[in-house]
């Protein structure tokens, strides 16, 4: 499950912003179960892109159950009453006495957690308190666990597949919506709708208790283990006063131990029933077929009762800038976050259009901060439209000798120069065009562009991979001012300077060409492929060909840096060819 996270972040790491310079002819279709299906036949390779979303992630939660949507791309890889088991009736049976024994173990945990917050006991988790009928109900439940192992047929979802061919299954939990993919033989489309439709309609959600320990190790890993991940939670958490956008996609620590078996479920129900999802095709299929067993097998699916519940509480206005000091095992560098505007507002346009302005190596924050003034190591920016929220980041690296709070002023500066001076007509003009470029390479793979058919559906409708291009097109001069003049004030902002916690550890050589968040993604990744056998490296190593096919030049250091570091631990576990 963990591999499957490390893809989404590299997805999201490399997916450039891409605009349509041509119209994709995506054909729609919508079952009778309100579940959409989007269909584009591309002869040639004798492959499918294949995946499906539910537009549902984190936001969608409430305090209490935190995580729960990423849990459940978890569980959604747990098999069905045919996969994963080996007597689906005794596995049924054991689920619902873990069921029992776990509603009796949360009384006796309520109790050392009011004794906790009385003040009576240091560590509610100390097994020194827990009593006799604590300790029995503990063992009783770990027996049961045990049972429960010597039927369960692991990771199953994944052996059929690859047994028939497909490659890159994978997942990914976002704030707003979660994706499941995979690339599967032509020959095998009937197997994709058997095994996605199977494991909606019958989903056996085995090992519920024992993979939020998963989970836990995941937060670890990508949170707890890396230089600033604990400082960039606080940070969201700050900058965020009250939107859901406040807390991690993988949950809060106490909701994670809290959440239960029916929480869980009612979630599912309403937000997996099929008038919440769309499925992608891409690749070489035959589309009266593919809307046959679209029909055949995800028609079987029953809507929801109860309509998708949309996140109401949306963030209140800033009325002063925050600040966050922090120390870290890391170069000196500061995050400054201005509140913007959610995905397909009128002002997105300019402000995406001038992230592209300021980053890369030919932007003006680069220009500036690294190459004019050497105040930093490296500088860039950029507009994050979510579905309810958005923000603009700037960040940049402290040279050596020089301080984060140098580089905030230097950010500033060239803030305030677009507040004044016209940008060139013809610099607007070169971003206009690198964006078609960029697209271009966004549209040649398969993959990629059933990935962004998804994310878009999840948002606002697949259609503006067609209908954005224009607004992007007509962004002019005085659009960029006036965006810059209108979200870019002081009292609008929130600030995180992050000074050097000396470490012992001599720092990796490969990842001196790399900016600091580069180098914590590919930290993030390298520790999650430490933990992957023979045939999950090989898995890895071919996502990350796939998905680096869209990389913008500026990533393809970090790309390398993957593939060497993918490669040396697939020698180190035999995967070697």
């Amino acid at each position: 499950m963990r591999k499957r996270i490390g893809a989404l972040t590299l997805a999201v790491a490399l997916a450039g912003t891409i605009t349509a310079a041509q119209e994709v002819p995506v054909e729609e279709v919508v079952l009778d179960n309100g579940m959409t299906i989007l269909l584009l036949p591309r002869p040639g390779d004798p492959n499918v892109a294949a995946g499906w979303v539910a537009k549902v992630g984190s936001v969608y939660e409430r305090p209490g159950i935190t995580g729960v949507a990423h849990l459940f791309e978890h569980m959604m890889f747990k098999g069905t009453a045919t996969i994963g088991t080996r007597n689906i009736e005794q596995d049924l049976q054991l689920i619902a006495e873990l069921d029992q024994v776990k509603a009796q173990l949360r009384v006796e945990e309520a109790t050392l957690i009011e004794a906790h917050r009385l003040g009576q006991i240091e560590d509610p988790d100390d097994p020194a308190r827990r009593t006799a009928r604590h300790r029995e109900l503990i063992e009783r439940f770990d027996t049961l666990l045990a049972e429960q192992g010597e039927l369960i047929i692991k990771e199953d979802f994944s052996r059929i597949y690859t047994g028939q061919g497909a490659s890159g299954m994978n997942a990914g939990t976002s704030y707003d919506y979660t994706i499941y993919f995979v690339n599967v033989p032509a020959n095998k489309l009937e197997l994709w709708f058997w095994m996605e439709s199977d494991r909606l309609l019958n989903p056996v959600f085995r090992e519920f208790y024992s993979e939020r320990e998963v989970v836990h190790e995941e937060r670890r890993l990508r949170t707890d283990s890396t230089p600033i991940g604990k400082f960039q939670e606080q940070f969201d958490a700050m900058f965020w006063q009250s939107s859901p956008y406040s807390w991690p996609v993988v949950g809060w620590p106490s909701d994670l131990e809290g959440i239960t078996r029916e929480e869980a479920l009612a979630f599912f129900d309403i937000y997996y029933a099929p008038n919440n999802l769309t499925a992608a095709l891409v690749g070489d299929f035959d589309p009266a077929e593919a809307k046959v067993l679209a029909e055949r097998y995800f028609g079987r699916l029953q809507r929801g009762e109860r309509p998708p519940v949309q996140p109401r509480t949306r963030e209140m206005p800033q009325l002063s800038e925050k600040r966050m000091h922090a120390y870290a095992d890391t170069n000196p560098q500061v995050e400054v976050r201005y509140h913007s505007v959610p995905d397909g507002h009128v002002d997105e346009p300019p402000l995406v259009v001038l992230g592209q302005l300021l980053n890369g190596r030919t932007g003006r924050l680069y220009k500036a901060l690294v190459e004019e003034q050497e105040v930093a190591t490296n500088a860039f920016g950029g507009q994050s439209g979510m579905k309810f929220e958005g923000m603009f980041s700037l960040r940049g690296t402290a040279k050596a000798g020089r301080t984060p709070e140098e580089v905030e002023q230097a950010l500033y500066a060239e803030i305030e120069r677009l507040k004044t001076e016209p940008v060139d007509p013809r610099e607007l003009q070169k971003v206009k065009n690198q964006n078609a470029a960029s697209n271009f390479r966004g549209l040649r793979s398969n993959f990629g562009l059933m990935n962004q058919l998804l994310v878009r559906e999840a948002w606002r409708g697949w259609e503006t991979i067609n209908t954005d291009p224009a607004l992007y097109d007509a962004v002019t001069v005085e659009d960029i001012m006036r965006v810059v003049d209108t979200y870019f004030a002081p009292e609008n902002r929130a600030v995180a300077i992050y000074y050097r916690r000396e470490s012992a550890e001599p720092p990796d050589p490969r990842l001196a060409g790399l900016d600091d968040q580069e180098r914590q993604q590919v930290g993030q990744m390298t520790t999650m492929m430490q933990q992957m056998n023979a045939e999950q490296i090989t898995q890895f190593m071919a996502q990350i060909e796939q998905m680096a096919a869209q990389a913008p030049p500026e990533n393809q250091d970090m790309v390398a840096v993957l593939r060497e570091i993918a490669r040396e631990r697939q020698a180190a576990v035999g995967g070697g060819r």
